[in-house]
């Protein structure tokens, strides 16, 4: 019998109960019929974060600004990260302005800063942005 994962929806929320040996068979959300596990990071704000920390999948949350240089200089990364992790890790934005009190909550010091979560809890933090190979060595190092 095959480990089956929950894993939320990045369009509507919904929880969708995924084999692990079809994670990277695109599988689509059971109610919006949007793709599960994009190649590409999805945005987070006050309103889904809760139900995305809900996934058995790792998710990664990008801390970023609209005004900040070293976030815009990070994006590309991210979503080359996003592309290679694909099935493995979900990747997901948070832009900092406009959730002042989510990146409050989450106790956001810096930005750029990624913050690693499994199982509903943060697992890991790094303040600043990396280059892809340093930033697939640090998820390496926790597990990834």
């Amino acid at each position: 019998m095959s480990e089956t994962l929950l894993i939320p929806c990045p369009a509507c929320n919904g929880l969708n109960r995924i084999p692990a040996q079809r994670l990277g068979d695109a599988p689509r959300c059971g109610r919006c019929k949007a793709e599960v596990l994009p190649s590409t990071p999805f945005e987070l704000n006050q309103g889904n974060f809760a139900s995305q920390l809900k996934g058995q999948l790792p998710l990664l949350v990008d801390v970023w600004a609209s005004w900040c240089g070293p976030c815009q200089a990070f994006a590309p990364t991210f979503s080359q990260a996003a592309a290679q992790l694909q099935g493995r890790c979900r990747l997901g934005k948070l832009d900092s302005e406009t959730n002042p009190q989510l990146s409050a909550q989450l106790a956001v010091r810096s930005i750029p800063s990624l913050i690693l979560f499994q199982g509903g809890r943060e697992v890991a933090r790094q303040s600043g942005a990396l280059p892809l190979p340093q930033l697939m060595a640090w998820l390496r190092n926790q597990g990834l």
